[in-house]
């Protein structure tokens, strides 16, 4: 039996090997995330246990008192062979929500603190070669007051809701443990289309030596060297990064059109008999603002059109996948969307390998974050323990990102804000450390306070809420004109983030402001804020940036039937609200959109309704009965008709003028 198990394990490593030899001839990585047994902290048995696969959370379905925060045991069982004795073994865990401990063979390894970054321990020490070996791993999403965030809008799902893998590498080695980053840097300092300067920066592990070399090669797209260099290291600390500087003559630079990837080899020791190699790749590009309130890559103004995005989906919760995630960037795409926010922490590393080979730019969020609804809600203790989670979770989500050139800004603090402890030392704190971890990228905040708080990071995106849940939709153009006058706030670099909740089924003859805790949110009510704010937003065009509230919708158990449903598409991530259709007329002119608004209000009392169409194919022809009746322009890609009557059950057809693009909807007048 022993040599059957044996004989299976080695069938699955060779068969992945030829994709990790890819990436290093040196190291083997090996996919764990079959084999589990789950079962929770309070069932004793665990003959009982579950048999799950990886992604894996205990939260999928997101209904109203299902959400369940409390611990679970992870147990897996894997032969370590005999041949691996002078190997180092190691285990990488994407992401576990939020705190996890790791034991092998019983043994004590470690624990993390934290759900949105990934994480390393050494097993070495730990496992019994030529048998097998028990993992387990406790992970709870238990309510604590030392891991951010403290309060959140997302439900923190709980699991082991991302890959796990065996690494299996050589003594010597260029480290994994660096905040569970790849232990490989590249630090831009100067970069221009005449010249980019910097650094590889290198974090190593060694057991064996004391001092070898170094060398690093940037290989371009088109598989030519571009620069090399080697170095002599002696002293050899996991603490201290070795720098390798380098420049590069004319280099080709990243941008959201021209996405060119540099390959960057790190070897370590000698390069035809390497003690270890790791493959990285970045791009070049530099983020700047303008004083006129522009963010820019290489110096060119970039229109943001940006939109949040959740961590979880209908029938997954948060174990979601790389095909998910493909899906979800198609759609963003699809809508015109050019830059991503993550909600709270950041996505699996695989998102932002996307934002860079497609062209899409990403702010990452670290952890400290505030539900904006509960005024009692405490999101931050004056206390070591706290603040020293936040100093270690914004350093695993700077380094676990750093090389991504899609990447363009650190997320400091979402909606953080309470009253008692002052934060704004804190949040100085985490800017700073922010700053000497990375020079290279701005930091920014989502604020929708006022005061100093706004003026820390050194951008920041506002959600007020001005002109929809406060005052009226002509506010909106007041508020922007004292943000453009007042001395002090004309001088912030500010975006603008705005979203009203909205529901297909949920319906409405007359739109009206919601109440708090409403729990009817008709979808016509989400439109007209997004119509209505988008509008005066672009002709005030003081915001560096523009971003939705939400791409999709989420699980929330703070909000009316457990969901935050403010998306631009259902949490099933294929139905698509009507303010989805706005935005994609507005801002993707590649893809013609047609789109009757209000096709799901098929039950209506009046014999005269209003219809808005979107079009980016120009003004539409809405045909009513055989008639055809013109519509006029209310904003950009945005048309209506008045007093369009309708009869019993009549079919609204919109087209446009070279009727090549249709629409159609039917409606029904009831009384």
């Amino acid at each position: 039996m022993r040599y059957i198990k044996y004989f299976i394990l080695v069938a699955v490593l060779v068969m992945s090997t030829f994709v990790a030899e890819a990436a290093s001839p040196t190291r083997e990585n090996y996919n764990l995330n079959d084999g589990w047994r789950f079962f929770f902290a309070d069932e004793l048995d665990a003959a009982d246990a579950d048999h799950v696969t990886l992604p894996h959370t205990w939260n999928v379905e997101a209904e109203e008192g299902g959400y369940l925060r409390t611990t679970a045991n992870y147990l897996r069982d894997i032969f370590i062979p005999a041949e691996w004795q002078g190997k180092r073994l190691f285990v990488r865990f994407g992401g576990a929500q939020s705190v996890a401990e790791l034991f092998v063979n019983g043994k004590y390894v470690g624990e993390h603190h934290g759900g949105f970054t990934a994480f390393t321990f050494e097993v070495t020490d730990f496992v019994r070669y030529g048998q097998e070996n028990h993992l387990r791993v406790i992970v709870s999403n238990n309510q604590r007051n030392d891991v951010l965030p403290l309060s959140s809008d997302v439900n923190l799902a709980g699991g082991i809701y991302r890959d796990v893998e065996l690494m299996v590498t050589p003594e010597n080695i260029i480290s994994p443990l660096h905040y569970g980053s790849d232990g490989v840097f590249i630090e831009q300092r100067e970069v221009s289309r005449e010249k980019a300067t910097g650094a590889v920066k290198v974090y190593l592990s060694a057991k064996s030596i004391d001092h070898t070399t170094l060398s690093m090669r940037f290989v371009g797209e088109d598989g030519y060297e571009v620069v090399s260099r080697t170095v002599k290291v002696s002293k050899i600390s996991p603490d201290r990064a070795i720098e390798i500087p380098f420049e590069i003559l004319n280099p080709q630079l990243w941008s959201l059109d021209k996405r060119v990837m540099y390959r960057v080899e790190v070897t370590l020791g000698e390069v035809k008999n390497p003690l270890d190699r790791l493959v990285v790749y970045t791009g070049l590009r530099t983020v700047s603002v303008t004083d006129d309130n522009k963010l820019c890559i290489n110096g060119v103004p970039v229109e943001v059109r940006g939109v949040s995005l959740p961590h979880d989906r209908e029938g997954y919760g948060t174990a979601i996948t790389r095909e998910h995630l493909d899906e979800d960037f198609a759609m963003m795409r699809d809508m015109g969307v050019n830059a991503v926010r993550s909600i709270v922490g950041p996505h699996d590393g695989y998102l932002y390998d996307l934002c860079d080979k497609q062209g899409m730019l990403a702010w990452v969020d670290m952890p400290f974050a505030r539900y904006e609804h509960a005024f009692a809600d405490i999101c931050y203790y004056p206390t070591m323990a706290l603040r020293n989670n936040g100093f270690e979770q914004l350093q695993e989500v700077i380094a676990q990102n750093y090389n991504h050139p899609s990447v363009v800004m650190w997320g400091i603090f979402s909606l953080a804000w309470q009253r008692g402890d002052d934060i704004l030392g804190y949040v100085g704190e985490l800017n700073d450390l922010a700053h000497s971890l990375d020079a290279s990228r701005p930091t920014v905040s989502c604020s929708n306070s006022d005061g100093a708080i706004n003026f820390i990071t050194d951008l920041v995106v506002l959600r007020q809420n001005v002109g929809w849940i406060k005052g009226s939709i002509e506010d909106v153009d007041i508020w922007c004109e004292q943000l453009s006058s007042n001395k002090s706030w004309s001088s912030l670099r500010c975006g603008v983030a705005y979203g009203e909740a909205g529901v297909r089924g949920h319906n409405t003859e007359r739109v009206e402001r919601a109440s708090r805790n409403t729990r009817h949110l008709p979808e016509r009510r989400q439109s007209e804020m997004h119509e209505r704010y988008i509008e005066q937003i672009d002709e005030a065009g003081i915001f560096w940036g523009v971003w939705l509230d939400n791409m999709f919708d989420y699980a929330s158990t703070r909000r009316a039937y457990g969901m935050n449903m403010a998306g631009m598409v259902e949490y099933n991530h294929k139905d698509c609200k009507d303010a989805y259709y706005l935005y994609r007329a507005r801002w993707n002119k590649s893809v013609p959109t047609l789109h009757i608004a209000d096709g799901g209000w098929r039950d209506r009392r009046d014999t005269l309704q209003t219809v808005d169409v979107y079009s980016s194919v120009g003004e539409p022809l809405l045909v009513v009965g055989g008639e055809t009746i013109p519509t006029r322009r209310v904003g950009e890609a945005h048309y209506r008709a008045d007093s369009v009557v309708v009869h019993g059950t009549t079919t609204i057809h919109a087209t446009d003028e070279s009727r090549r693009h249709n629409h159609s909807v039917t409606v029904r007048v009831v009384r």
